[in-house]
C-alpha cells in the first residue's frame, strides 16, 4: 500500500486473528522417554508440591510441580544446577529466619515509639 493510500470505513478489511488464537499447526515434538529415579511430595498451607528425580537421554533433572487450586506449575533444574539451587534455598530460608516480619498495617504497633514525641 503506498503511504498515502486510505482505507475508508466502507472498505472491508481482511481480520487477523490474535497468535492465541491461530489455527497453524506446528509440528509436534516427539515424546522423550523419561525415567523417575525418585520421587517425594510434601504439602505446605494449601499446595501440594511434588519433587521427582528423572533421567532422559539428555541426562538427569529435577522437575518440581506444584498444585494448587487444580492448577500445576512445574520448574526443571538440571542436575548440574542442583548444588547451586539448594545454596540458594539455603540462603533464602536462612534469610527467611533472620530477617523480622513486617507487621500488618492493622496490628497496633508495640515496639515502635511515637512518632509525635520529642
Amino acid at each position: 500500500m503506498i503511504s498515502n493510500e486510505r482505507h475508508w470505513p466502507s472498505q472491508r478489511q481482511p481480520q487477523r486473528q490474535p497468535y492465541y488464537q491461530r489455527t497453524e499447526s506446528r509440528p509436534l515434538r516427539p515424546p522423550v522417554q523419561e525415567d523417575t529415579l525418585e520421587s517425594r511430595e510434601m504439602q505446605i498451607e494449601r499446595k501440594q508440591f511434588q519433587a521427582t528425580l528423572k533421567e532422559n537421554p539428555r541426562g538427569r533433572f529435577v522437575r518440581i510441580t506444584e498444585t494448587a487450586s487444580g492448577r500445576s506449575n512445574s520448574i526443571v533444574i538440571p542436575s548440574t544446577g542442583l548444588r547451586d539451587f539448594q545454596k540458594l534455598l539455603e540462603d533464602m530460608a536462612r534469610a527467611a529466619s533472620e530477617i523480622p516480619e513486617k507487621k500488618s498495617p492493622s496490628e497496633p504497633a508495640t515496639d515502635e515509639p511515637d512518632g509525635n514525641r520529642a
